[in-house]
């Protein structure tokens, strides 16, 4: 059987995103940890498409991404 690497990591969330991924939560009855890796496996194909800073040209205009969130 394998072993899953369990180390503890601190990652913040704005306020109003940790309330939400609080009530998912608890209307599973599963941890946070749960849902946001639930959340990461669902999402990381599209988030690998975003490009690297190291990717972007110099004449490509402001990442605009995440100004409103």
């Amino acid at each position: 059987m394998a072993s899953s690497d369990k180390r503890k990591q601190s990652l913040y969330f704005p306020e109003q995103m940790l309330k939400e991924i609080q009530e998912e939560a608890a209307r599973q009855d599963r941890s946070l940890s749960w849902i946001v890796q639930k959340a990461w496996k669902i999402a990381r194909k599209d988030i690998m498409k975003y490009p690297s800073v190291n990717e972007v040209p110099d004449d490509a205009p402001d990442d605009e991404r995440g100004k409103n969130e």
